[in-house]
């Protein structure tokens, strides 16, 4: 395996996990290299490991079991997911990602409000605490597994496997530009606030306010990444 160099450390850490996967040295369900491990083979720091596993966790192609350790994750379907390479060869623009996800996750949220059931609620609350924690902290790969995470709870909770798997995919397939969006400035406190609105009409059972909430959340941060796209480079977001 070759050492991994000084740029970009994370994201080559992903590239050459990715790869070994690929490749076949590891089969779905089978226990991966430790951090110690990989950080030992690759030659990075644990803290460049660890921020390339939550991204891969994120990206639903390994878990991590505390305590036990990290393993390729179980595929969504049976097969590979051809909209997952799809996805991924054509590097979707970040816009077109929050277009879709506008037209598809208000209905999935109006579905989980007339649906969900009170383990589901439970973890969708998790999740939304998990988010906030991380805020705190400022660790950008816990916020997008989070953030992923709430999202595809909702999905979830629909009981309609396909749209869980669609949600799985595009969360997995597009976690940079998630990452993207919540350097925006405020965009994270704005995220936590409007997550809690959805989380709250979905545990109260509200359909149309919980599909109403999703619609905000996804506008709003629609029409942030819009507004730093189109901002000169430099220029300070005006008060």
């Amino acid at each position: 395996m070759t050492p991994i160099r000084k740029t970009r450390l994370s994201e080559q850490v992903v590239d050459a996990i990715e790869t070994m996967i690929a490749e076949g040295e590891f089969s779905p369900g089978d226990r991966f290299f430790s951090e110690a491990e990989l950080g030992r083979r690759l030659e990075v720091s644990r803290s460049s490991i660890r921020e390339a596993v939550r991204i891969l966790e994120v990206r639903g192609l390994v878990s991590v079991r505390h305590g036990k350790g990290i393993f390729i994750a179980e595929p969504c379907g049976e097969e590979e997911d051809p909209f997952r390479g799809w996805l991924k060869d054509n590097k979707t623009s970040l816009l077109d990602h929050f277009e879709v996800r506008l037209i598809i996750e208000p209905r999935a949220a109006w579905h989980a409000a007339a649906k969900a059931d009170a383990e589901s609620v439970r973890a969708m609350e998790k999740a939304c605490g998990a988010f906030a924690a991380n805020a705190e902290s400022g660790d950008t790969a816990a916020l997008v597994k989070a953030d992923g995470e709430f999202h595809r709870l909702i999905a979830r909770s629909t009981k309609n496997r396909t749209l869980y798997c669609l949600m799985k995919t595009m969360t997995s397939s597009l976690s940079e530009g998630w990452i993207t969006s919540l350097h925006i400035p405020g965009r994270i406190e704005k995220t936590m606030g409007e997550h809690y609105a959805v989380f709250e009409a979905i545990r109260d059972g509200d359909p149309e306010r919980a599909e109403k909430e999703m619609v905000r959340h996804l506008t709003n941060a629609l029409g942030d990444i819009r507004d730093s796209m189109e901002r000169p480079a430099g220029r300070p977001e005006e008060e």
